[in-house]
């Protein structure tokens, strides 16, 4: 067989060449609406597993809503495992006989058109993706018209030959098959089985189940199916423990018949509720060896289980925050030597603080996932963690642990990895060994800290993460489309911090795209996103959470205004911390009720103050005198906007809810 093939290493060509996996059978059902698509594959050894493979579907071609050479479907094939035949089938549900993994009817493209299986993850194939032949294993180019050939696609992936399945004027009714000798014929579709008639023909068991998810005290269904009914009667014996969800998280029977001349069983599985605060977990569904004539479709179904048990913080999440609630765990003095400092005195004053070598620690980067479960933990739910540029939650269990980043979080870091500048010889730890282990900094020049820090690290969904890469904020990268900006003070502030406690770091103004290490921006917008967004209790917990591991704080998240001391307009002057705004940000004032209709008013407070209201795009809307809870009317769309008040020579912005 045409290697076709670009190998990293001489382990990974060793591994392919003992274990290819190739395009056996695709039938693209042209009769009507497709409802009996699928695509066969076939390994050159039996039950061979294909974990870290993925098929790809291309478009060779403009058709709407895709256009171009590149890719409209992709498939993971984690999990999945060939059987004795070394036969795996993809299709619809009406594919008779079963696949092991369903995909939506009318998903392949008639061709002139490409499939093709690559290592990776579906999630390395997003939507228009131009076809490459980095990891590629094998493709096929493929036609239901035979009009016309989609030669560059043909080119790109290595093919010579356009099968056309409509050659025998039979499209509707034959499907394009692999020989022994690598190429293709048109004829009666065969799938599950081997294109020549040879082999094992298995009886196949589909598991189903009645929801990808349940709630503790919650039932829900399992059902056993094979293709054909039983000649006798078989027995099933199934498990369901995963990791911590065991035999005392559930009840049900897990060893069922089906009936001579049935084809179905199905169980009732209770899921219990213990009473215990443990977290969400995963159930795994998985089917014990059945006699050699049948097969197990599909196995090992990790189904999510909800702990109803969680507990709920007194503050707000960053979309719905408050302010106050969550106290500034602040060691007594441990600001106080940046007193009456201003200027570059001011900035050496901080740094000597947040990189004193004598007791801020370094954790390990396995570490920071144990981190961040506790500081970025959604304050509506302990189960789970608040994605920074997502502004949602998501389990805390759902952590990234291999190279799929699809439904999962990781570790974003805040000011890029690729600009810390960290010595190509430094390998971050990756197992976790505890709060209490660690190494003392050795200081300001330490820049393989940064990497680990946590204070620049937020739990963030894995495909947000992967857009935002090393883009600089405001003149480049803005959130996903729609976001509220509930991160931005945050990013601001974490920034902020990177660049005064490593020496070796810098905030400056626009797109330091061209020379990255060290430098990242846009100051400009920093500093306007860390008054526009006050630091909130999320963020203060967050703060009070990483001191205790590192033994250091963010002091922008503590004195908010103390960023202007250091990068805004008031680095001449002195710094003084009764005299900031962070009390009265803090305590004062608040607005009510907030969401809002038609009507607000402003608590906290002691004299006549302005009031400004603002949309998130920064335009101001109104502006108002107030007095202490006066009432004001405003009349104002659905939406968030940014309230800015002004009292005496102090000031804070708060954001407003209006339904």
């Amino acid at each position: 067989m045409l290697q076709k093939s670009l190998f990293v290493s001489l382990l990974l060509c060793c591994f392919l060449s003992t274990a290819q996996i190739v395009i056996n059978e695709i039938d693209p059902d042209t009769n009507s609406t497709d409802v009996k698509e699928f695509i066969e594959l076939k390994s050159n050894v039996p039950n061979f597993p294909l974990d870290g493979y993925v098929v790809v579907l291309f478009n060779a071609g403009s058709s709407s809503p895709y256009s171009g050479i590149s890719s409209y479907y992709a498939i993971d094939l984690d999990g999945l495992v060939t059987d004795g035949n070394g036969i795996i089938l993809l299709g619809n549900a009406q594919v008779i006989p079963s696949a092991s993994l369903l995909f939506p009817q009318n998903t392949i493209q008639n061709g002139p058109d490409a499939v093709a299986i690559y290592l990776g993850n579906a999630s390395d194939f997003p939507i228009n993706t131009p076809a490459v032949t980095t990891n590629l294993i094998d493709a096929l180019a493929y036609s239901s018209s035979g009009t016309t050939s989609p030669s560059t696609l043909m080119s790109i992936l290595g093919e010579n030959i356009c099968y056309n399945e409509n050659s025998n004027g039979l499209a509707s009714s034959q499907s394009i098959q692999r020989k022994a000798d690598g190429t293709y014929e048109v004829k009666a579709p065969t799938p599950r089985a081997n294109n020549d008639g040879s082999g094992i023909i298995y009886n196949g068991i589909a598991i189903t189940y009645s929801s990808f998810s349940i709630t503790e005290g919650q039932s829900f269904l399992i059902t056993m199916t094979t293709d054909n009914p039983v000649s006798s009667a078989l027995n099933l014996s199934m498990t369901l423990n995963n990791g911590s969800f065991n035999s005392s998280d559930f009840s049900g029977n897990l060893n069922i018949t089906i009936p001579m001349g049935s084809n179905t069983v199905t169980s009732t599985i209770q899921i219990l509720n213990d009473g215990n605060n443990e977290g969400d977990e995963n159930m795994k569904i998985s089917l014990a060896a059945v006699p050699s004539d049948y097969v197990i479709l599909n196995n090992n179904i990790t189904i999510r289980v909800h702990d109803i048990n969680f507990t709920v913080q007194p503050w707000g999440t960053p979309v719905r925050p408050t302010y106050g609630l969550c106290p500034r765990a602040i060691p007594t003095g441990y600001y106080s030597t940046l007193e009456g400092k201003s200027g570059l005195t001011l900035r050496q004053a901080i740094r000597d603080i947040i990189a004193n070598p004598n007791s801020v620690r370094v954790q390990n980067y396995g570490d920071a996932y144990t981190v961040l479960k506790d500081a970025d933990q959604n304050p509506e739910n302990s189960g789970q963690v608040w994605m920074i540029y997502d502004e949602q939650p998501i389990s805390k269990i759902d952590y990234q642990t291999d190279n799929s980043i699809i439904g999962k979080w990781n570790r974003e870091h805040i000011y890029c990895q690729s600009r810390l500048g960290i010595p190509s010889t430094f390998i971050p730890i990756g197992i976790p060994d505890g709060i209490n282990t660690w190494r003392l900094t050795t200081g300001s020049a330490d820049i393989e800290a940064s990497h680990d820090d946590t204070h620049h690290l937020r739990a963030v969904g894995g495909q947000e993460n992967s857009t935002r890469n090393n883009r600089n904020y405001g003149v480049d990268y803005n959130g996903p489309t729609g976001n509220l900006g509930s991160w931005r003070g945050d990013v601001a502030r974490a920034i902020f911090f990177m660049a005064i406690r490593y020496n070796s770091l810098n905030v400056v103004n626009g797109d330091p795209a061209s020379s990255p290490t060290g430098y990242i921006g846009d100051l400009a917008t920093l500093l306007s996103w860390n008054a526009a967004d006050p630091a909130d209790d999320f963020e203060m917990n967050r703060n009070n959470v990483i001191y205790n591991w590192q033994m250091n704080r963010n002091p922008f998240v503590d004195y908010p205004t103390l960023v202007n001391y250091v990068f805004g307009n008031l680095t001449n002057a002195t710094w003084n911390a009764a005299l900031s705004t962070t009390d009265f940000i803090q305590k004062s004032p608040s607005i009510y009720p907030n969401p809002a209709r038609n009507q607000i008013a402003i608590s906290g407070l002691d004299q006549m103050s302005k009031l400004e209201i603002f949309m998130l795009s920064g335009v101001k809307v109104a502006s108002y005198q107030v007095s202490n809870e006066s009432p004001i009317a405003i009349n104002l769309p659905t939406g968030i906007y940014l309230v800015k008040i002004t009292n005496g020579t102090l000031s804070t912005t708060k954001k407003l809810i209006v339904n």
